[in-house]
């Protein structure tokens, strides 16, 4: 039974399996919010790293001359130079950098006070005000000894951590920004003879545009004149320059080859199709995962134990007798240290670069959680037709069964029936007869056939083409060699209700697909196939691909109950289909990927849409996802083994050996962590690029 026959119902089904909670690391998150799709939020995050640059060096040069003039520095490095009112100097200058360099930490520190969740800024926090005001009281009359060094060292070191750290994030997004600065400024509109230049915004829906060679298409549209080869790219992962002639649907953002176009406009706006990749991009690195959460928890439960570590130690050291300032130092140290600073950005650096990435080579993510769990996909079933296949099936055979009819007269009736028709059947029968010249007659009284095939009158007579199922349902014999053992898909004339003769097309297989198997087959991942074509055809590709199974005239409806066998024999299942007809069976599996859906990414139920119906795509996202849940993870255990070491060694578990960390090199390696976390995110972007497979 030909599934691809029936009418597909186009109506939306939304089943969002998205958490579109949205990404929250307290005031120290300087994930790039995008408002205005980018651009504003963009700059609002260049100004905020231009702050901590200014911040910074304003901070270390006022460091300079405080290390310099500093009692404790003097000693260690053994000559004197006071000033008269030597530490009235010292604390006028650490007054200026605890207010000025420390401000953006204090205001993060209230803002974790006032949501009841303190995190990395209440600990850096706590340790520059514990520093300053106790070295501050050394200077006002109390005993010991002041460290307004070991304070504008931390604070420098830290905003140096925070500058870098929000440059790398805004480098995960600059993909994003990428897709929102491929949009040409302006348009060339045709209003009868003349041609006017407008902006962007200016264009409507409708509007016929003109776009020359080499320039970017404004917007989503239809060509009415003129033919080129047009670079999708960057919106597709497509590298090979697509044809596109009269009729042919373009993108906005895609960039024109040697020939003039006119274009009539569809979409315009946010109803574009890259508007759509910039929300989807948008909302998945936004959307939290299992592993955020847990990195979240962990941020969380250990700014309590350095919290609890913190007075622990100050409380232990002041017991076995030791000054106050000594204690004091310690628990400064502890909680410099245990700033929860790389794992707030193990996750959110590697969730950004892998969605921007994973949007520019034709993979857009709608489900984080799904993409993370594409590792564990044991068994993936396919739609065949346009995804392992090209989907663009060529008439291979025309045979007449009734002395009646000629073969070019069967060929001449069948495409009457399918001029109208967008399958990639009809298409293959209609550009046959216009090879043969045929002239096509017009049908009357045209209607389909739920899932069987077409009917008409033409030229007074009744015609069908229809499926080898509607043969059986009506008991009519099926010719013997109807059927080669090639994989070819037959469908049936009949003229006056009598078989007239067969048409049989063959559907061309994919180079890529074998690749992709390949990677299928190494990553242990079975690979089924579904499809409304009869059982010879489906073996004929399922045999040549080498795959692990096939179901054959499947009906959409089917799908669902392939996918729940699948699961319930224990498989990890990944549905590929074209998100319209197979929305219930890609809502079941554990992993729905949409593909196919070219302009339209509008695809629901999916929770990954393929922008190309492409299957190497399918083996990049596994790739992909492998690749991201590796990085998350390492990640993870770098960010939190290097507290589970550093925070004993600040609270002078070694002393005895002759070793106590001190709070600046603390704040050293606490910043040195950071950055070992963000150059591993960006690994991930070369980690991917070798992993892809290309085709």
């Amino acid at each position: 039974m030909m599934e691809k026959h029936q009418h597909h119902d186009h109506s939306r089904m939304n089943h969002d399996k998205t958490d579109h909670s949205k990404m929250d690391h307290g005031p120290g998150d300087h994930s790039g919010h995008n408002p205005a799709h980018g651009q504003m939020g963009h700059d609002h995050h260049k100004m905020m790293i231009a702050d901590f640059r200014k911040r910074f060096w304003t901070t270390l040069v006022l460091t300079i001359p405080i290390l310099f003039l500093s009692p404790m520095i003097q000693d260690f490095f053994g000559y004197e130079f006071l000033l008269p009112g030597n530490p009235y100097f010292l604390f006028g200058l650490s007054t200026i950098v605890y207010f000025y360099g420390g401000w953006p930490f204090l205001k993060g520190f209230w803002s974790e006070i006032k949501q009841g969740a303190p995190g990395m800024m209440t600990l850096i926090s706590m340790a520059i005000s514990v520093a300053y005001f106790y070295s501050t009281a050394t200077v006002f009359g109390l005993k010991g000894q002041d460290f307004f060094w070991e304070l504008s060292t931390l604070i420098a070191i830290m905003l140096l951590g925070h500058w870098i750290e929000m440059k790398s994030v805004l480098g995960a997004s600059k993909a994003l920004q990428l897709l929102v600065s491929m949009m040409p400024a302006e348009a060339h509109r045709v209003k009868g003879e003349t041609i006017e230049d407008i902006p962007l915004e200016a264009v409507l829906k409708d509007d016929i545009i003109l776009v020359k060679p080499g320039e970017k298409v404004p917007a989503d549209g239809t060509i009415v004149e003129g033919s080129s080869y047009l670079n999708e790219s960057m919106l597709t992962g497509e590298s090979k320059p697509v044809k596109k002639e009269k009729k042919d649907k373009v993108i906005g953002g895609s960039v024109n080859g040697n020939s003039t176009l006119k274009i009539k406009v569809e979409h315009t706006g946010k109803d574009s199709y890259l508007n759509k990749v910039i929300t989807m991009v948008e909302e998945a690195q936004k959307t939290k995962s299992k592993m955020q959460n847990l990195s979240d928890r962990a941020a969380k439960w250990l700014t309590y134990i350095a919290l609890a570590i913190g007075f622990g130690t100050l409380a232990v050291w002041l017991a076995l007798g030791f000054p106050f300032v000594y204690a004091l130092e310690r628990m400064v140290t502890v909680m410099v240290i245990a700033c929860p600073h790389a794992l707030g950005l193990a996750i959110p650096l590697v969730v950004a670069i892998s969605t921007a990435v994973s949007a520019q080579n034709g993979l857009l993510i709608r489900n984080r959680t799904a993409f993370e769990e594409s590792r564990k996909i044991s068994a993936l079933l396919f739609d065949k037709t346009g995804t392992l296949t090209k989907g663009d099936f060529g008439v291979t055979r025309i045979q007449s069964v009734d002395d009646n009819y000629s073969p070019d007269e069967v060929l001449r009736l069948a495409s009457a029936l399918e001029q109208s028709s967008e399958h990639p059947i009809a298409v293959g029968i209609i550009k046959r007869a216009q090879e043969e010249k045929v002239t096509i007659p017009n049908p009357l009284n045209f209607h389909a056939i739920t899932g069987k095939g077409v009917e008409a009158t033409v030229e007074d007579k009744p015609v069908k083409v229809v499926s080898p199922g509607f043969l059986r349902d009506n008991n009519i014999p099926i010719p013997k060699d109807a059927y080669s053992d090639a994989a070819e898909t037959v469908v049936f004339v009949l003229i006056e209700e009598k078989l007239a003769g067969y048409i049989a097309l063959a559907d061309e297989i994919r180079s890529e697909s074998q690749d992709a198997i390949q990677v299928f087959k190494k990553n242990d991942i079975k690979v089924l196939m579904a499809t409304g074509d009869n059982e010879k055809t489906a073996r004929a590709v399922s045999e040549k691909l080498g795959l692990d199974g096939y179901y054959a005239e499947v009906l959409p409806h089917q799908k669902v109950e392939i996918v729940e066998e699948l699961q319930r024999k224990g498989e990890f299942v990944a549905m590929t289909g074209d998100g319209v007809n197979d929305a219930p069976a890609l809502a079941k599996a554990n992993v729905g990927i949409a593909v196919g859906s070219g302009t339209d990414v509008a695809a629901e139920t999916a929770d990954i849409i393929l922008v190309n119906s492409n299957p190497k795509d399918i083996a990049n996202l596994i790739l992909f996802g492998k690749a991201t849940y590796n990085k998350m993870i390492q990640n993870l255990i770098w960010a939190t083994a290097y507290n589970v070491v550093a925070i004993p060694l600040a609270a002078g578990v070694l002393y005895s050996s002759g070793f106590v960390m001190g709070p600046a090199v603390g704040a050293v390696f606490m910043s040195l962590s950071t950055i070992i976390v963000a150059i591993n995110a960006q690994l991930l972007k070369r980690k991917i690029g070798s992993n892809q497979i290309k085709g």
